[in-house]
């Protein structure tokens, strides 16, 4: 697989089902170099015994068709979409086809949007834009703006830059008929005089506004009766300063009502400090969310597990929340969208992080948890019709496709999952290596679980192929068994990958992620060099002299950590790194938190975890890659590393992308992701030749 092949990669986005359970439709994107761009459509999946990937159906051609969603009766199908040059607005459609209608007209676009059970309206979100910025006024540029007066201690974000000035908001919109007669451009005519111009007819209807507190909402759900809304935000005291957001009810505005407040929000969420990752309301008026635990004081996020939660619905609103999972035995994981949890009566269906694997879970509202779908897969979204569960899942000879399972007249599985694509299939003609699934002990014995994918050829020659040490982020995140892009360029180009998931990774239960708080650079070095050497001495075609390093974003931080303490790599690759956590405060998107609760507070044992601090024991070859918009782990931490391995010697590059931010790798411009790739693979080349 070449670096160009990441065209072939196709990923499933949102699905919904049709209500009567008839087919489901999924959003199917891929990166494509002649557009630059990563492109995408809506497809239509028949859900009947006989459906395949034979049968899969083109339903839009627009360059960017997502998150679609049947409304309940199933006579209107919505979709966000995206035209060259704008942002992406609702679109409806009569579900057997037809011209779609736009139904919003936001200035910065729509985030995500729900129906309301009778099907007359949608909640969406979206960014409001400040008075006089992002182009609110014609001719004014971003460097004519006024300037930012900043009172708040977190004010942007990866990928968004600031949020003060744009926070997002929830309106409801009544849809509009799509059978109507369409609305037309008045043409020119003499006015009669005493009589002004006409008013043209707008093209979408008046949106109105649900929330109004200057903190982003999100996530929106109408409650079972149409009446309210839930929405994830942060409106208590203290929302600057911690990490706590919760579930409000919010009541639907009139169909004829202004912007004006109307009553207050009541919180669904229980007075314990929780990060809630997603909301969602059962037709039998249950309303679940999923959410991890904060501490006290609302900030100890570090290697927090998630639960599912549930509030009965009472007269007037909901009764008090129950957690109804305990995070120790499941860490439910959400792929983060509003697609990946799904309520039906009596429970709902949601994911979890266990082992590199994402198995789909059935929660019930009395604490029963039952294994929908298993094995080496990860499931990253989910829809329910009747009679049928839709599920995308990535496995290792997919980036994703989608399964679905039936469900008996209790929503419980019957029978076996049935694949309905077939999308890995142009990605493993390009050429696929399966990774191998292993486990070696690192230095006091613990066993550390990974992977290794070897190239094709050499086949009981020793030492026939030079080997790369990949380190993945967050740290509290793991490497999966999914199709991975970076494993599949690597191993073609004839590299053997070593890839595993450290103390400190998430997936293994909270006593393995918390084991590096504060320790940072201890035991999460001695397991990926463990489990190197432990892959080095049973793989006897894997040269051990030749072998390089790398890792992006918290891999970055412990690849920069790694090669200060260990000299054997011939190369190495610092990527988006986690490099100075001194820098890191004031200056990233969480900086005013991560560093803290991951390093301490006190800035001398910040130093003894700081790659920027040991910079001047490495001998390593360098190269530091980062992107000019990543607010996450910003441009100064590339910038300050990679003059100092300049000064003490090193020999070192630093390859900086325009226009890009934190998630380059993933979701960058598509020849940004090709040119990395080559750049990564030319700097190994050097060093470590094939």
């Amino acid at each position: 697989m070449k670096p160009t092949d990441i065209e072939t990669f196709v990923q499933v986005g949102a699905l919904t089902v049709d209500p009567d359970g008839s087919r489901a439709v999924a959003a199917l994107s891929h990166a494509s170099l002649g557009a630059d761009a990563t492109v995408g459509q809506l497809w239509e999946l028949p859900l009947d015994d006989g459906a395949g990937p034979a049968r899969a159906r083109r339903l839009t051609r627009g360059r960017r068709d997502l998150a679609p969603r049947f409304s309940p009766d199933g006579r209107l199908l919505a979709f966000l979409r995206a035209v060259p040059g704008g942002k992406p607005q609702v679109h409806v459609v009569d579900a057997r086809g037809g011209e779609p209608l736009v139904v919003t007209d936001q200035p910065l676009g729509v985030g995500s949007f729900t129906w309301s059970p009778d099907s007359t309206q949608i909640a969406f979100v979206a960014a409001v834009p400040e008075a006089g910025r992002y182009g609110t006024v014609d001719g004014l540029g971003p460097d004519a703006e006024p300037a930012r007066r900043i009172t708040t201690v977190r004010y942007s974000g990866n990928g968004r830059g600031y949020t003060i000035d744009k926070r997002t908001h929830v309106f409801v919109v009544d849809v509009p008929d799509v059978a109507a007669e369409p609305a037309y451009e008045p043409a020119p005519d003499v006015p009669v005089e005493g009589d002004g111009p006409a008013d043209a007819p707008s093209p979408v209807p008046a949106a109105r506004r649900v929330t109004h507190v200057d903190t982003d909402h999100g996530s929106p759900v109408f409650t079972a009766d149409g009446e309210r809304l839930l929405v994830i935000a942060a409106l208590h005291d203290g929302r600057d300063t911690d990490l706590r957001s919760d579930v409000w009810s919010f009541p639907v505005p009139a169909h004829d009502a202004d912007d004006a407040r109307t009553a207050e929000p009541v919180r669904v969420t229980g007075d314990e400090p929780l990060d809630v990752a997603a909301v969602a309301v059962g037709p039998d008026g249950r309303a679940w969310f999923v959410a991890a635990e904060l501490g006290p004081e609302g900030r100890d996020f570090v290697a927090r597990t998630t639960a599912a939660y549930v509030a009965e619905a009472v007269a007037g609103g909901f009764a008090s929340p129950r957690r109804v999972t305990d995070p120790a035995a499941h860490d439910l994981a959400l792929a983060g969208s509003d697609a990946s949890l799904v309520a039906v009566p009596g429970a709902v269906f949601v994911a979890e992080r266990r082992r590199g694997r994402g198995p789909l879970l059935r929660v019930g509202a009395d604490g029963s948890v039952t294994r929908v779908l298993d094995g080496d897969l990860e499931a990253t979204a989910l829809a329910v019709g009747d009679g049928a569960l839709v599920v995308a899942v990535a496995t290792p000879g997919s980036a994703g496709d989608v399964v679905a399972v039936s469900l008996d007249d209790e929503h419980r599985p019957a029978g076996e999952p049935r694949t309905l694509t077939d999308l890995g299939g142009p990605a493993r003609a390009s050429g696929v290596v399966v990774p191998v699934e292993e486990e070696h002990p690192s230095k006091d014995g613990t066993p550390v679980h990974g992977w290794v994918a070897v190239p094709d050829g050499g086949r009981g020659q020793s030492g026939a192929h030079p080997v790369l040490l990949m380190i993945h982020g967050g740290p509290f995140a793991q490497y999966t068994v999914g199709l991975f892009d970076e494993t599949q360029v690597y191993t073609s180009a004839g590299y053997a990958v070593v890839y595993c998931n450290p103390r400190g990774s998430s997936g293994y239960g909270r006593e393995h992620g918390l084991a590096i708080k504060e320790r940072m650079g201890t035991v999460d070095l001695e397991d990926v060099l463990g489990f190197l050497d432990g892959v080095l001495a049973s793989h006897p075609e894997l040269d051990a002299d030749r072998v390089g390093i790398l890792g992006g974003s918290y891999g970055g931080y412990l690849t920069a950590w790694t090669i200060a303490h260990d000299h054997r790599f011939a190369a190495a690759v610092v990527e988006r790194g986690y490099l100075d956590p001194e820098a890191f405060i004031g200056t990233s998107d969480i900086g005013s938190f991560f560093s803290e609760e991951y390093t301490g507070a006190d800035p001398a044992h910040r130093a003894t975890q700081s790659p920027q601090a040991v910079v001047d024991q490495v001998r390593t070859p360098t190269l530091v890659v980062h992107s000019e918009q990543d607010l996450r782990c910003p441009l100064s931490q590339a910038e300050r590393y990679y003059a100092a391995l300049r000064r003490g010697g090193v020999d070192a590059e630093l390859l900086v992308f325009p226009g890009e931010n934190h998630e380059l790798s993933r979701s960058g411009r598509p020849r940004h992701r090709v040119q990395r790739f080559e750049v990564i693979l030319d700097w190994f080349g050097r060093y470590l030749p094939v």
